[in-house]
């Protein structure tokens, strides 16, 4: 395999057009108003915005279920007002992952395979899938995964050739850094350090210690965490925020049920992958154990395999598909943890074939770079015959989730931006509200919401002690009967939407 000047300058170039790919995504989902239909990246961006812009401005405002790192990474972007307020913040960090994951996980391929043309096969499937591109347009949590998952991908596999420090530091890092973005990455911790132990030799039990060492600062970070703001060190498990409480025990396919949960797992990644990139990606899995390269198909079959565990087990991971009953949308996104096992699956095919032409010269007709190009344009067939927004099931859920939310958010929005006055005060229901007030241009600092805590608490229990000059709160909920208690709000605007609660805008 060729490394010199020439390799350079193509893993530059490679560089150069994934960061064009994803610029060109974010400006296309951007200048359609896409980018914070789903309701999880508008609330990851108001997190990170919140830690400084609230009338109390903490470390607290992280929270305590959706891990921090994401929020980190967005947070001095999202200090800026004109980023916060048009959705860049969020979309900057995801997009730079997006690039580094991809980055990562070429340099990994390239390492496994030998093979340039199959390193380049298994970067472009994984990067020009519409489903991921969408997400790396936004706030969500994704992108930032698959930058952590790629790196230890790296990490490890340069440790089985070199047995160096700074691949064990690096995998550490990676790792640490995926414990701080998803739980799937807490999952991953025993595997990672059974393959150091594995593949060591001389200094193995030293290698999984440090790895180890450095991989768990993540989790005992957040049990702290956890257990610094409420007590508990596994709010985030059990808490009122929890999955668990939102999901409120309701069941669904796939609960205690191993089968379903691999049913309706495996739809959700088709689903995302496309049904030729999972054709491929199955074959693919033959060719890889056949040229003896089981770990890197071990470690990214890791996230779907916990994915399929949490929903048999947890009671929290309800994944619903239009292809099976009941025929809806909810968490499909979770079927792209099985993408970069595909994609990385489908290079092998390119690897098989430049083998049989190196040694055998059996495919004289068929050169590395065409057995590349052939397996990727027959993986991207689905998304050039729909070439559509609708064809991509991560912008369908979101889209046809968000709904309701989407029309009360710009109606309440609109209202207030053509009336409120800065400094003047709003009393409101919950954090799912301050889209409105990003929308509106209204720093969250003139905001009184469910989380300010104490602040909050105290008009509920006295409504006498409500000052703010406005109030947008959903109807019957506690905070309207306080404002009705307190008797000086005098209802303005009533948004009334299909499958959403009553929304009401008060003046005082």
């Amino acid at each position: 395999m060729k490394r010199g000047p020439g390799a350079r300058g193509a893993v530059f170039a490679l560089a150069v057009g994934l960061c064009c790919l994803s610029a060109t995504a974010v400006w296309f989902f951007h200048a359609h108003g896409w980018q914070y239909l789903y309701g999880d990246a508008e609330s990851h961006l108001n997190i990170a915005r919140r830690i400084t812009d609230s009338l109390t401005p903490r470390y607290e405002g992280v929270g305590t279920v959706w891990l921090p790192l994401p929020h980190w990474l967005m947070l001095p972007l999202a200090r800026v007002d004109a980023l916060w307020r048009n959705g860049m913040a969020g979309a900057i960090p995801s997009a730079i992952c997006f690039v580094v994951g991809a980055m990562f996980f070429f340099a990994a391929a390239r390492r496994v395979f030998h093979s340039t043309a199959a390193a380049v096969a298994a970067v472009m499937l994984l990067a020009v899938n519409p489903n991921l591109l969408y997400l790396q347009s936004t706030a969500m949590t994704e992108p930032v995964f698959l930058a952590c998952l790629a790196g230890v991908l790296y990490g490890s596999v340069c440790f089985a050739e070199s047995q160096g420090w700074v691949s064990v530091a690096g995998t550490g890092f990676a790792a640490l850094a995926g414990t701080l973005t998803r739980y799937d990455g807490w999952f991953l911790i025993p595997f990672v350090a059974g393959y150091f132990l594995i593949v060591g030799k001389q200094r193995r039990i030293a290698a999984a210690a440090i790895f180890c060492a450095m991989a768990a600062l993540g989790p005992l970070f957040w049990f702290g965490h956890n257990w610094w703001l409420t007590g508990d060190w596994l709010a985030f498990y059990r808490g009122p925020y929890s999955a668990r409480a939102i999901q409120g025990g309701t069941a669904y396919p796939g609960l205690h049920n191993i089968r379903l949960a691999i049913l309706y797992f495996a739809a959700a990644a088709r689903l995302c992958a496309g049904p030729a990139l999972a054709i491929l990606g199955i074959a693919g899995t033959f060719a890889a154990l056949a040229r003896r390269v089981f770990w890197p198909v071990v470690l990214l079959a890791l996230p779907g395999v916990f994915y399929i565990w949490s929903m048999d087990s947890s009671g929290a991971t309800p994944v619903y598909v239009p292809t099976l009953w009941p025929f809806t949308w909810y968490n499909t996104r979770y079927g792209l943890a099985a993408l970069p096992l595909l994609a990385f699956c489908a290079a092998a095919l390119v690897a098989i074939a430049e083998r049989l032409i190196d040694s055998r010269g059996i495919l004289h007709a068929v050169r590395p770079w065409q057995a590349a190009a052939l397996v990727m344009l027959a993986a991207t067939v689905p998304w050039l015959v729909h070439p559509h927004p609708e064809a991509w099931i991560t912008f369908q859920e979101s889209r046809i989730n968000s709904e309701s939310r989407l029309q009360w958010t710009a109606r309440a929005a609109d209202y207030l931006a053509a009336r409120y006055r800065p400094g003047s005060g709003i009393v409101t229901s919950s954090g799912d509200f301050n889209a409105i007030y990003r929308r509106a241009g209204i720093p969250l600092r003139d905001t009184l919401s469910v989380d300010n805590e104490l602040l909050y608490l105290a008009p509920l229990a006295r409504p006498d002690l409500l000052r703010e000059k406005w109030a947008v709160v959903s109807a019957n909920d506690l905070m309207q009967r306080s404002l009705l208690a307190n008797g000086h709000y005098t209802l303005e605007l009533r948004i009334v939407v299909k499958n959403s609660p009553p929304v009401e805008i008060y003046r005082r």
